[in-house]
């Protein structure tokens, strides 16, 4: 039976804020901050592990479909052997959006317990939407982690082709963001998409 008496409470209140008489402030706080870097540490090796390739496909309703694709593109296997891994372009890099986005995404885990797309015929059934929710996010981020590896300012119109660069230029002029022109580039669009601009 608990006790809602006021004076237990306040009882409890003095004692909480009294010093101790068997370990000094410096030894509490000594061991306070040795904690606090024992759980920073574990909790951010666990968040980087979770952004590791092998990790991602390590779930079946992703290694039977979008990587088998992503395997077939430029940010997999290019001249230059440099590879954008799943959460380079899906994890934002600065600690907020990583955590908000890690966050949201493990509300995903409830559809990998139902089943929600555990055969590549659930997946595409719902491609459309999931592709739809990914680019949304990617816009209203602005394109944020296309960015860390491309930049506007960094292309060069001796290098790319005129057409594309004249092409990145009207974009970056008009504030249009990567994901708004490269849909498509990693996994394969979804079978009811129509680009905007063929219709015109």
């Amino acid at each position: 039976m608990t006790n809602n008496n006021p004076g237990t409470l306040k009882r409890w209140w003095t004692a909480l804020r009294k010093p101790s008489t068997k370990y000094s402030v410096l030894a509490i706080a000594t061991f306070f901050f040795v904690a606090g870097i024992i759980f920073w540490g574990g909790f951010n090796t666990g968040m980087e592990a979770t952004n590791q390739l092998e990790f991602c496909i390590g779930c079946h309703e992703m290694r039977d479909t979008v990587y088998q694709e992503y395997k077939k593109t430029i940010h997999y296997s290019n001249r230059t052997g440099v590879r954008a891994v799943c959460s380079d372009c899906h994890v934002p890099k600065d600690w907020t959006h990583k955590l908000l986005r890690k966050a949201k995404a493990s509300f995903e885990i409830w559809g990998k317990i139902i089943g929600a797309i555990d055969t590549p015929e659930k997946f595409e059934a719902k491609r459309m939407t999931l592709a739809t929710h990914e680019w949304e996010r990617m816009k209203d981020s602005g394109s944020r982690e296309c960015r860390n590896c491309h930049n506007f300012e960094a292309m060069s119109g001796q290098i790319q082709k005129q057409t594309v660069f004249n092409k990145h230029m009207k974009a970056k002029d008009e504030g249009q963001t990567c994901i708004d022109c490269h849909k498509g580039i990693a996994h394969h669009l979804p079978k009811e998409y129509h680009d905007p601009d063929e219709e015109e």
